[in-house]
């Protein structure tokens, strides 16, 4: 993927101040720019307000592609993939996190959010992980991450997980919440969620931990900020309370997901 130089250095502040960040921060910055990238290009829209697409025109678009715009994001990417690092014998969530979900930027800096704020271990775990799905899928992502978590976390993070992808289509003022304007671009600015959605909105409206999964929308952040960096260092110890690592490894354990966690791990294998 060609990169635009000039929209790469006015979003971090002009070439002067990309020039002032580390090696490190520009190199991040740098992949998620590419990752913007492929994601308007797979929406194929244009950036200005008033080219927001339609649902139709996205239908038309379907069969112009040799690709589905749900694929996981270790199986689509900006420029030919590269080999990956082996996983250990009996890997653990952080190996993940640094081997196979890197970057993993937008991941980090919500967690980061939550932590700010001073919310709940649990709803801080359900930040961290609430888009790991994506890795597989991008389509129904908050069901594939809540079941690829839900024997390894608590009840309420694995709710939050699965639910905070419905209630992104509901704003919610008193919490804080406006519909996201980059979905105008994803799925059409006609776009209303369908009769399922709306159904599982309700339930979760009522639910008792209906707080927990808005606060993964609320800190669920939409743009990268090349000024914050984010290790996972500061989540180790809450990953460490709240996340039961099986001792044979994530994939390995015989739980009903473990296959998932070894597509995870083993994306070139062919069948």
């Amino acid at each position: 993927m060609k990169i635009d130089a000039k929209s790469f250095f006015d979003g971090l502040g002009g070439v002067r101040r990309a020039m002032s960040l580390s090696d490190e921060a520009r190199a991040d910055a740098l992949e998620e720019h590419l990752g913007a990238e492929l994601d308007r290009a797979i929406a194929k829209v244009p950036d200005n307000a008033a080219g927001y697409p339609t649902m139709a025109e996205l239908e038309s678009e379907i069969e112009t592609r040799n690709y589905r715009r749900g694929v996981g994001k270790l199986f689509a990417q900006a420029e030919p993939v590269k080999k990956l690092p082996p996983m250990p014998p009996r890997p653990t969530l952080r190996d993940f996190f640094e081997l196979r979900f890197q970057p993993a930027h937008h991941l980090l800096q919500s967690a980061a959010l939550a932590l700010r704020k001073g919310m709940s271990e649990e709803i801080i775990l359900a930040c961290l992980l609430h888009d790991c799905g994506q890795a597989i899928v991008r389509t129904e992502h908050g069901w594939w991450a809540a079941q690829m978590y839900e024997p390894y976390v608590p009840a309420r993070t694995a709710f939050a997980i699965r639910y905070h992808q419905a209630l992104r289509f509901y704003p919610d003022s008193e919490a804080d919440y406006a519909y996201p304007e980059i979905y105008y671009r994803l799925f059409g600015v006609d776009y209303t969620a369908p009769p399922h959605v709306e159904e599982i909105y309700r339930y979760v409206r009522r639910h008792k931990w209906y707080g927990d999964a808005r606060a993964v929308t609320v800190n669920d952040l939409y743009s990268f900020d090349p000024n914050v960096t984010v290790t996972l260092d500061p989540f180790i110890d809450i990953i460490g309370r709240h996340f039961r690592q099986p001792k044979e490894g994530l994939g390995f354990d015989g739980s009903p997901v473990a296959h998932m966690w070894r597509t995870i791990a083993s994306p070139d294998t062919p069948l």
